[in-house]
């Protein structure tokens, strides 16, 4: 439940899955998209949890195939999820780029773009028993959602 010290490989893919399509959006943000006006308290949250979640995806090895397993399951579900969570940003990509593209709904999940990855990191701590990633997520989760829900109800 608190997790082993180790290596992650699992959290590092997580992790670049996470952010080769961020650092690519810098250079394609939606038309007319800004960062003022953002709650600074969920701005506090998004930014402990994205730190929080970063380290305890790569500091702990419970993220690591270990054979086989009824609880592989989810694990398989986190990169499900994620493998969701490319398909929302290749589908943003060959977009216009508008905010509406970018607070899109995906398969039926609102704000795929930040709820999606959230979701598969919640998943992952599940997998992994690792409360630390999920309470990271859990703080991240309301950073990160909650100024997307602010970005989309000002459109």
């Amino acid at each position: 439940m608190l997790g082993h010290f180790g290596f992650s490989w699992i959290g590092l893919i997580f992790l670049l899955l996470l952010l080769i399509p961020n650092i690519l959006w810098t250079n394609r943000q939606p038309q007319g998209y800004t960062a003022q006006n953002e709650n600074r308290f969920l701005l506090i949250l998004e930014r402990a949890g994205e730190a929080l979640t970063t380290i305890c995806a790569l500091i702990f090895e419970d993220f690591n195939l270990h054979g086989w397993s009824n609880w592989c399951w989810w694990l398989i579900a986190a990169f499900a999820i994620m493998g969701m969570y490319e398909l929302w940003w290749i589908r943003y990509f060959l977009s216009e780029r508008t905010l509406s593209d970018f607070y899109s709904s995906f398969a039926g999940i609102p704000l795929a773009g930040a709820t999606l990855p959230v979701i598969a990191f919640f998943l992952l701590s599940v997998y992994g028993r690792v409360i630390w990633l999920t309470i990271a997520v859990s703080i991240l989760g309301i950073g990160h959602i909650g100024i997307h829900m602010q970005h989309r109800r000002e459109l």
